[in-house]
């Protein structure tokens, strides 16, 4: 089964509010040791999130210090927020989040894709329930070799009804497929999936087949289809 995000995620988030002052957003990123606050409305029923500022917000104040403002300045650039003096005047908007159920790899496409470090992390409602970083998506490759095997065995191999015709070792991450199986086809499927484990950093198939049952041209469209299947 993936690990999702909220396997990793930092549950005790520090936020401020939209009124908090430039100083004390300053104050709390260097006692916590974070790079980011979200910013929560707490005149919301609901306390959603409606921003976040980071050091590179922050840091806008520095870069544009004695710039006088120009007459075209846009209302929402950076030189407009360099003059900001709360949260709410300086935070970006709207936020990047990811939902607790996904997946450590669709939250780092995201993050990749929108180019950002960190993802608050919301429930249905828009609540913060965490926020997760590049750090943490990182966690799962600290997964013991044999909690990675295990998972091979039980949620792969079991499944599949290869268990005792097929070996699976794990060291450092890199898995190992040893042995036969019936066609061209289960021997690929097997090899993405194990792919797909949290934690794996390679996998050496060394499966052969007894039947070579499809033509390469086909693998990508069935082998996607298949592991969906099995993922399930």
């Amino acid at each position: 089964m993936s690990w999702t995000v909220a396997t990793v995620m930092t549950r005790k988030v520090v936020s401020v509010q939209p009124t908090t002052p430039y100083k004390e957003l300053v104050r709390l990123m260097a006692e916590h040791g974070v790079s980011a606050l979200p910013v929560v409305d707490v005149t919301d029923a609901e306390g959603r999130l409606v921003g976040i500022v980071s050091e590179a917000d922050l840091l806008l104040k520095a870069e544009h210090r004695g710039h006088e403002p120009h007459a075209l300045t846009q209302p929402g650039g950076p030189e407009a927020r360099a003059r900001g003096r709360t949260a709410a005047a300086l935070m970006s908007a709207p936020v990047i989040t990811v939902h607790p159920e996904a997946t450590l790899t669709e939250a780092a496409r995201l993050m990749h894709r929108r180019g950002v470090k960190r993802l608050p992390v919301v429930d249905a409602d828009g609540r913060l329930v965490g926020i997760v970083s590049r750090a943490d998506l990182l966690k799962a490759f600290l997964r013991s070799d044999e909690s990675i095997r295990h998972e091979l065995q039980t949620q792969i191999l079991g499944p599949t009804g290869v268990s005792d015709s097929v070996r699976a070792s794990v060291e450092e991450g890199l898995v190992t497929l040893e042995g036969e199986v019936e066609s061209r086809l289960l021997a690929h499927l097997l090899a993405r999936l194990a792919q797909g484990v949290d934690g794996v950093v390679g996998v050496n198939s060394r499966l052969t087949y007894r039947r070579d049952d499809i033509g390469p041209e086909h693998l990508p469209r069935l082998l996607g289809t298949q592991a969906a299947h099995w993922s399930r």
